[in-house]
Order: C-alpha cells, then structure tokens, then sequence
C-alpha cells in the first residue's frame, strides 16, 4: 500500500497553571529558578490590583514592594530569619506568598485576613504593624534575643521612606550601630509616603548622589554588588534620592550603607541581599522603588491610589454609585470648613498635622494659607510640643491628628501642653469605631486616655452643626481643649439652629430610663428608643452630653431619677460612662442611682466595617435595644 494519511488529532491545550498558584510558601519560593521571579512577580501585582478593584483598601503602596518581597524571602531563610514590616502598607506580596493565597479575598472583611502583618495569622508575620516606625526596633530586639540563645539569624526590617522622618527610627538605628547587632535595615524609598515627605531630614535624603554613589570605598561596594551591575546602579543614581558622602549619616551610626539600587530589578535585589545576609553587624540597605509600581493609574497619582475604595480596573474610575443625591459631608469636611473660616478671621490660627494633611482636612487650608499650615511629617510627638510652643507665643494652634497616632504624643500633651496650660485645640479625627484597617487604628482610647489629664476640656460632636460650633467655642478658651469625632459621614441630629454647645441636651423625653450618649452613636440611641416603645411600651429618653470634661453635672443629676445607659464609641474603661459613675460617687448618690455602661469592651475589636464593628461591640440598633430590655428587666411580647 501507499502512504496514508494518518489520522491525527490536535494535542488539547492544558490549561496553564499560574505560576503564583504553586506557591504555598517562600520554601516553595525558593524552589524556582530566578529568572521565574519576575514572571510571579507580574502574577501578583495582577491579582492585588483585582482584589483592590473590587474590595477597595490599600494598592498603590502594595504594588511598589512586591519584587522586593519576592527578593527578601528568596535570600532569606524566612521564617527562621525575621522580616519586619513598618506600618504593614506594604505586605499583601508577602501574604501571597506564605500561605494566604486563597484567602486574600477576606482580607479586611470581618473574620478575614488583616490588612497588616498579623502574629496570630502566620509565623511568618514575625510582628505585628500598623503604627509607623517601629520595625527597627522589634527586629533590633529580635536579633539581640537571637544572640542572648546563639543563634545563627538575621532580622530584617523594611521601613519607608515617611516612616524614617520619625524620631523612633532613629532611636532605634542608634541603638543597633552602638550593639553590632545583626540586623539589616532596608529603606523602601519610593519618594511618597501617603503625603508628600517634610522636613529637612526629607531634604537630606533627596540630594542624593552629592558625591556619587563610588566615592565611597568601593571595595564594599563591589563585595556586595557584582561588576556587571555596577551600570545599572549607576544608572539609578542619577534617577533617585541617594546618599550622600563618604561618611553618610547611617555608617557614622554604625551601618554599612549600600545603594542605592534599583528595587524593581529582582536580580540585582537578590545578588545584594544574599551578599548582605553573610555580613556580620548591621547592613543598611538602600531600595528605590516606585509606589504604584505595575498599574498606569497608581503610578501617576499614587496619593489617589495609597487607598481606595472599588474602581473600574481599565479606567481607573471610582464608582459614583449611581445616586443623584448630594454626598452628606463627613466629619472632617466639616471640620476642614470650619477650620478655613477660622483661618480667615483670625491670623493667629495656625493648623499642624502630622503627615496626615489630606485626611484630616487640613490640606484645604493649605491651598489658601500654606504658611500657616505645617505637616511636620510621622511625628506626633514633635507636632504636639510644637503646636505647645506656637501657643506660648500667642498663636491658636490647632493640631489635627486622628486618635489611634495621638497615643504616640501622651507625654507630650501632659506636660508640654496641660501642665502649663497652653490654648492648643486637638482636633481628634478617626475617634471610634474606623472598619477595615485593624485593631491598630481603633479611635477607643483617647477619651480614657485625655480624660485623665487636668486642665483639659473635652468635647464630641454629634454632627457636623455641633463640630463647627465646638471648633469656634474652643477657639475663644485659654486653655487645652480637645474634640473627637467620628470617620465617616456626619449625621444631621436633632435642630442644627441655635444650638447651645455649652451644655447637653435632652434630645427625646421618655420616662422609664435615658440613654446617655455622645457622638454619631445617638442616631442609633434615638432609632432604639423608638423601637424600645413601639415593641415593648418602654418611654426611653435620648440626652446628649456633648462634654466629657468638664460633665454637664446639671444635666445629669437632673437623669438621675431614672436608670440611666451611658453609650460612648470608646473603651469602657475610663472613658464617660466612667466619668458619669465618678460623678455619682463623688455626690454619695451612687445608692440612688441605676446606671449601665454601654462602649468598647475590655479588648481589641478586630477588623470589619464601621457598621459590623458596632455591631459587634453592641452599639448598634439591636444592640442598644436588647441591653436596654436586660437592664430593665422588660420582656418584649410584640414584634418588631
């Protein structure tokens, strides 16, 4: 016979398993061939971009370390060497990798993954972040504990570029030249942080390659850093910030300093730090990356993108929801609109914030007085004995600052600001429940810790008519005066005109008990006591105290007839519903009086959104309404 076709078929196309899906820890990592890396790399950023386009959070931040990420755990033998995030803005890379993959899609969602390095999550979040500036420390600490039990392990610390502007860091870098310790420190420096770096140590850094980068002792260089990268390196000098001179800031510390190199060239990033990790003493490394780094949109405007809410990933457009009604203001637009009145009318206001200018609403007064607006950069310490200062001198300094970052400046407001009784205003943003970003940006302190202080006066707006009236008020006072207020839209509470914000104020009449509270929560107070009558015929009156310190001691001696159910977004220990009980007592009337503390329990409320969190913590509706029956005793026979 002759030659016959032979029938054949078409081999089927195997689907192709991503690269990022057979990676379920950095030992699988470090199984791969390096050339495989930047190839996961793309794997990832393609995957963070999703995940942050349909659930909103943090990306641009994100995008700019994950080559970096993939170097770190190639080199190192993490978990046994420790890796450290500062503030944890940076560690979805690192999530993906050490076995979180097919669980990304909780992340910030209650029940689901932090946000942020987490120790009870993984062992290999070596320790937990949300607070700037703190990495050099805990792995100083770390690689101190390594040497104390002999053993043989490195403690990495990635910091960026706005966290180094704190004091802390220094402190830290101090400690770890005077020790030799082993540990490396690696500046993430992408020049942004969430706003534009201030100051003169920023400065410093952004002149760079003063004397290039091999006027240095090149034989340290080359150790670390092979020959055919040598152009590469160059290259980037000439692009990025940089250091400096041959006896830089970090070697006088004790450092030796490499870089700058390039942090999205994976293969230089690995060469280094292997070459890093058989150095003994601390190593300080110097990465230049770009924030965004992988989607067009965040690497033009990587402030819009630090972090966002859902967004069309082709566009780059944020969702408008579809509504056509106004959007209602949140606190800190109101506060921004009162701030730039008072700026107009008086030239003795002044605004201070620490590297928070757009998120506390500061930034609007910017545009029109920038001299009188200073972001003193991730130091609220500095901004709180600063704005001491301005106040002494007979400025009215306003220092803005959300309530989880003024716990860094206690000290500072005892006794640089309320010892000597200096006219500062602390505008206290983020008080309370704030959702996704973890227990570390929890606003439910501030009232037990301020309060505690003398001199002092403390202030919550219910809405945003009550913000700008307290803002005024505090304005006209000789002493240090605090308000806090809630993240989030500001509700319209009760009648906005001719409001009285020097006292409380009996929002709804009842006659079996009153509920107490402060802030936003008293729209949930006000639903709750019409519920309470419409099922269960209670009459619950609403008051608002406004005042944490002094107390309206008139209005509440005048509740004191009837059990009364204080509610406050605060810990309850030590915050009002604590300040009430001290009132009563120190009247001897706790006898007379029935009275239930309703705000934080004694624990860390995890993450979720601000709506679950008060639901968790029983501050909602529901919750309001079910303790308000057990305390009365009331059984409800009706339905809702």
């Amino acid at each position: 016979m002759g030659h016959e076709m032979e029938e054949t078929t078409a081999p089927a196309h195997e689907p192709v398993t991503p690269l990022l899906d057979t990676i379920n820890s950095p030992e699988d990592l470090r199984t791969l061939e390096e050339e495989q890396l930047p190839q996961l790399a793309a794997e990832i950023r393609e995957r963070i971009i999703h995940i942050a386009s349909t659930e909103g959070g943090h990306l641009a931040p994100h995008l700019g370390v994950v080559d970096l990420t993939l170097a770190v755990h190639y080199a190192f033998d993490t978990p046994r060497d420790h890796l450290i995030w500062d503030v944890g803005h940076q560690c979805y890379a690192h999530k993906f990798i050490t076995g979180r993959r097919d669980q990304m899609r909780t992340i910030r969602k209650r029940g689901g993954l932090s946000g942020y390095p987490r120790r009870s999550e993984s062992e290999y979040d070596d320790f937990g972040t949300g607070h700037s500036s703190t990495s050099i420390s805990a792995a100083l600490g770390m690689a101190v504990a390594d040497a104390q039990k002999k053993r043989d392990q490195r403690s990495v610390a990635i910091i960026g570029d706005g966290a180094m502007t704190a004091g802390m860091a220094f402190e830290a870098l101090s400690h770890a030249g005077y020790l030799e310790s082993n540990v490396v420190v690696i500046l993430n420096d992408n020049r942004m942080s969430i706003a534009p770096n201030v100051g003169a140590l920023s400065t410093y850094f952004s002149k760079l390659i003063t004397n290039g980068l091999y006027n240095r002792a090149k034989h340290d260089i080359k150790r670390i850093v092979p020959e055919m990268l040598h152009p590469a390196a160059r290259k980037v000098e000439h692009q990025v910030k940089g250091f400096l001179t041959p006896f830089t800031m970090f070697e006088e510390l004790g450092f030796k300093y490499v870089g700058p190199i390039d942090g999205h060239c994976i293969h230089t990033l690995v060469v280094c730090l292997e070459n890093i990790r058989k150095i003994e003493g601390p190593v300080f490394l110097h990465v230049v990356t770009q924030k965004g780094k992988g989607y067009e949109h965040a690497e033009r405007d990587p402030l819009t993108y630090h972090g966002v809410r859902p967004f069309e990933k082709t566009t780059g457009q944020f969702g408008g929801g579809g509504s056509t009604e106004p959007p209602v203001p949140s606190f800190t637009d109101a506060f921004a609109e009162v701030l730039l009145e008072a700026t107009e009318l008086d030239e003795r206001v002044v605004s201070v914030t620490a590297a928070m200018p757009t998120g506390t609403g500061v930034s609007k007064v910017a545009e029109r007085f920038p001299d009188r607006v200073f972001d003193v950069g991730i130091c609220e310490q500095h901004a709180v004995t600063f704005s001491a200062g301005l106040a002494a001198e007979g400025m009215k300094p306003v220092c803005a600052i959300y309530s989880t970052f003024l716990q860094r400046g206690f000290d500072q407001v005892l006794h640089d600001v309320c010892l000597q009784n200096l006219p500062v205003l602390f505008a206290i943003d983020r008080a309370g429940c704030v959702g996704e970003d973890s227990p570390t940006q929890q606003g439910a302190f501030d009232l037990s810790f301020l309060r505690c202080i003398p001199n002092i006066q403390i202030m919550a707006p219910r809405d945003a008519a009550d913000l700008k009236a307290m803002t005024r008020h505090c304005l006209t006072l000789e002493g240090p005066t605090a308000i806090r207020y809630a993240r989030g839209k500001a509700p319209s509470i009760g009648d906005t005109t001719g409001r009285d914000i020097s006292c409380g104020e009996i929002l709804r009449h009842g006659d079996d008990a009153t509920l107490l509270g402060l802030g936003p929560v008293l729209q949930n107070c006000l639903e709750a006591a019409e519920r309470l009558e419409r099922i269960a015929g209670l009459s619950v009156a609403v008051a608002d105290a406004r005042w944490v310190k002094p107390l309206d001691e008139e209005l509440i001696e005048r509740l004191a007839g009837k059990p009364i159910i204080t509610i406050e977004e605060n810990s309850i220990v030590g915050g009002f519903g604590s300040a009430v009980l001290e009132h009563f007592e120190k009247r001897d009337m706790l006898g007379r009086v029935r009275l239930k503390r309703l705000g934080f329990p004694d624990e860390f409320v995890p993450h979720g959104t601000r709506e679950e969190q008060l639901a968790d913590i029983g501050l909602d509706v529901d919750g309001i309404v079910e303790s308000v029956r057990k305390f009365l005793g009331q059984e409800i026979t009706q339905t809702v």
